[in-house]
């Protein structure tokens, strides 16, 4: 199952949630009041790789050439 994240329209809290994509929002309870008021964001995806390469210091040079 994916991780969400998600904020409370009640009390504003913002909190990541283990649950299936087709689980409605309104089935989200948040941690800090205990609401169902939860609203699932849009976040950036999560890129695997080297951070080397991605700082400039890997094989290829700053530049990305040798």
């Amino acid at each position: 199952m994916p991780l969400f994240d998600y904020e409370c329209k009640h009390c504003g809290h913002i909190f990541e949630e283990l649950t299936s994509a087709s689980t409605p929002d309104e089935e989200i309870s948040c941690p800090d009041c205990g609401k169902q008021e939860a609203i699932r964001l849009l976040s950036a995806p999560s890129i695997g790789g080297s951070t080397a390469v991605a700082s400039g210091t890997g094989s290829c040079g700053p530049g990305g050439f040798t």
